[in-house]
């Protein structure tokens, strides 16, 4: 039996992995925050598919909520095979509107929650020989988006985290990644402009806009013994949106 849990699982990206981690054999852990009902279709989907897994409650960004979660998952599994920092969140203000509140609240999910899972995870993991810590990022590891301060600064200390933690758990045999997605077309995104799809496919230079299973796919890669050589490393999926260059002519 393999086991992942998958932070952020009910809904969008976190829910497009759990569902590719089930095809693949694994027993699936759905983290939730707020959306209950959300986690568990994604586990009645799971279940369908012909695989298991439990949904749990917890916000990342607590200390006591993530002890809480992986006390329930060591009691039911004993092991972690495959950890998916995924669970997110963000504002939309600019800079000098932005409530300190609202930072804390950013940071605390998308960084903090990041370290405390991994930690937790990664000590699971260490008992069992191994296993592949994969960390949502985001083009905000790279870009500059304006009205998205808190959260570009999140993702960018998830990138970086993501090497360090490659560094000192490289000797357990615990490989960690970060995925960095371009735009993907899940509710969230829908809602930030009136054609999301067409406006970043426009952008995009494989002419369409990103799914939630291009995403899920490359965590099942590297979550795979054929990524057995991949650590600290941040792969972009994301349709060569990041790699255009400003540039006024045409191409």
């Amino acid at each position: 039996m393999t086991v992942a849990l998958v932070t952020g699982a009910s809904k969008g990206v976190g829910k497009g992995i759990a569902l590719e981690l089930a095809r693949a054999g694994y027993e699936v852990i759905v983290n939730y925050n707020s959306d209950r009902q959300g986690a568990e279709k994604t586990l009645e989907q799971i279940r369908e598919i012909g695989s298991d897994g439990v949904a749990i409650h917890a916000n990342v960004g607590l200390s006591a909520d993530v002890d809480r979660m992986f006390t329930q998952l060591a009691e039911r599994y004993s092991r972690l095979d495959c950890l998916v920092n995924n669970a997110g969140t963000q504002t939309w203000k600019a800079l000098l509107d932005l409530e300190e509140a609202e930072w804390d609240r950013v940071i605390d999910t998308n960084l903090k929650g990041t370290f405390l899972c991994t930690q937790r995870g990664a000590r699971l993991m260490i008992g069992g020989g191994g296993g592949s810590i994969i960390n949502i990022g985001s083009g905000c590891n790279k870009v500059a988006f304006p009205h998205l301060v808190d959260y570009t600064a999140s993702k960018g200390g998830i990138e970086q985290f993501t090497k360090v933690a490659a560094v000192e758990l490289g000797k357990y045999r615990i490989r960690v990644n970060c995925v960095a997605p371009g735009a993907v077309e899940i509710e969230r995104t829908k809602q930030e402009a009136g054609d999301y799809a067409g406006t970043w496919a426009a952008q995009t230079p494989l002419g369409r806009v990103g799914q939630p299973s291009d995403v899920a796919h490359m965590v099942i890669f590297l979550a795979s013994d054929r990524a057995e050589f991949i650590s600290g490393q941040t792969i972009w999926v994301d349709g060569g949106l990041f790699s255009r260059p400003v540039w006024p002519y045409e191409i």
